[in-house]
């Protein structure tokens, strides 16, 4: 509770005087007559709020006078609570969220109305990330047409890079949960190794990890698995898992586990049969030392895009020694995406990269990779970092990742 007055407290403090600001939690859409996708809450809405239930609004007011919050919540459900649950309570909403006033959310369009006309707001900040121009609009974007017919001379500001920054470092609770996540995510990796076969469908091998979270209690993944064997592990996003991982195989596997909406995320490549063969061995080695150098590179105003740059100057190295490529630009033909995204309570959490240093308290992936098509081998090997004063702290340094670690951890698992 007091972790997220604090985090209204950030808020608060970006906020101009004579504004108001609107939050929504969202609402799972339906899949099909009455089924609905399970939901998710709207990370920044959860951030100020702690609520995890859908439909749902966080209203918060800064004045001369004083800085006021509310929240709008769904009223009772009555007979529908023995199909589907009960709706969370006034006492329970203030309970989780430390918000004394609430209300229900049939009055806020009154309640913002008033509010709006009778203190002389000047600025509505909303919500208004918008990644794909043919996406069904979010219910702040479509909040904010209202606004613009209801009031076309109050200013509309974007909460999105507010909230990107005060997001950004991570407080000890969000590292805590984040830690939970990385550490069944790791013992997932384990068991897929252990028992992975040739001749397994990639879902078989899947099926290890998601019993390990299930096992562990995680109801949430971070994200669609990638199990990808073979040819396949040059397919950044390959998400069927359908096929058969043979032996002679490498199998690529993304993935993570979700811990009280923190997220794991960490990629480990290994072959199907327990051994590398010399040319798999090579190329892995070659991203491995590639993720040395990362790492090394990472500590306080770092830029961002230093990062890539270490490591496709790493690449083009290493690929013109076995005759892949000439030129630095070729080297895109083997390696086609950035070596880091953030992480926290989105796997790929909410942020601009290009023009930002790095800051001790950011949470990174590092995962390089190396997608050989005409060899059939597809490597990526992926690690969560905690930025530090002086350098970074591998979070995930516990789940092994050398070729000797990997083929001594599978080569036991045979003999068990």
């Amino acid at each position: 509770m007091e972790n997220f007055q604090k985090n209204r407290d950030k808020l608060q403090a970006r906020l101009a005087e004579n504004s108001v600001a609107v939050v929504f939690a969202g609402q799972a859409p339906y899949k099909r007559g009455d089924e609905q996708y399970p939901f998710s809450p709207d990370r920044n809405f959860y951030y100020v709020t702690g609520i995890e239930g859908e439909n749902c609004i966080f209203f918060m007011a800064k004045t001369a006078l004083e800085v006021t919050t509310t929240l709008y919540i769904p009223r009772d459900n009555g007979i529908l609570a023995k199909w589907v649950g009960a709706n969370i309570t006034v006492e329970e909403a203030r309970q989780k969220s430390g918000m004394e006033a609430v209300e229900f959310i049939d009055s806020f369009r009154k309640d913002f109305a008033e509010f709006i006309f009778k203190h002389n707001i000047k600025t509505i900040y909303l919500d208004l990330e918008n990644r794909d121009w043919n996406a069904l609009p979010s219910a702040a974007l479509s909040f904010a047409k209202e606004i613009r017919e209801q009031y076309p001379a109050v200013c509309m500001e974007d909460l999105y890079p507010i909230f990107s920054d005060l997001r950004l470092i991570k407080e000890d609770w969000e590292l805590e949960r984040m830690r939970k996540a990385m550490q069944i995510t790791e013992e997932g990796f384990l068991a897929m190794m252990e028992n992975a076969r040739g001749g397994m469908m990639e879902y078989e091998i899947e099926a290890y990890f998601d019993f390990v979270l299930t096992k562990r209690g995680v109801r949430q993944k971070a994200f669609q698995t990638i199990a990808a064997a073979g040819k396949r592990g040059t397919i950044l996003h390959y998400v069927e898992n359908n096929q058969a991982a043979k032996d002679g195989d490498l199998i690529l596997v993304d993935a993570g586990a979700q811990v009280d909406w923190y997220n794991g995320d960490i990629t480990r490549t290994f072959p199907v049969s327990g051994k590398f063969t010399q040319r798999q061995k090579m190329v892995y080695n070659m991203v491995l030392a590639g993720h040395q150098k990362v790492m090394e590179a990472i500590r306080p105003d770092v830029p961002f895009s230093r990062l890539n740059q270490v490591l496709k100057e790493h690449y083009f190295q290493e690929l013109k020694k076995i005759g892949l490529v000439d030129t630095m630009e070729e080297v895109a033909k083997y390696y086609y995406h950035g070596v880091s995204h953030y992480l926290g309570a989105e796997t790929h959490d909410i942020g601009r990269y290009m023009d930002r240093k790095l800051q001790a308290g950011m949470v990174l992936t590092v995962e390089p990779g190396l997608y050989i098509e005409e060899w059939e081998i597809g490597i990526r090997i992926e690690d969560d970092v905690l930025v530090t004063e002086d350098g970074c702290e591998v979070m995930t340094k516990n789940l092994i990742r050398t070729v000797t670690e990997i083929e001594e951890f599978m080569a036991k698992g045979r003999k068990a």
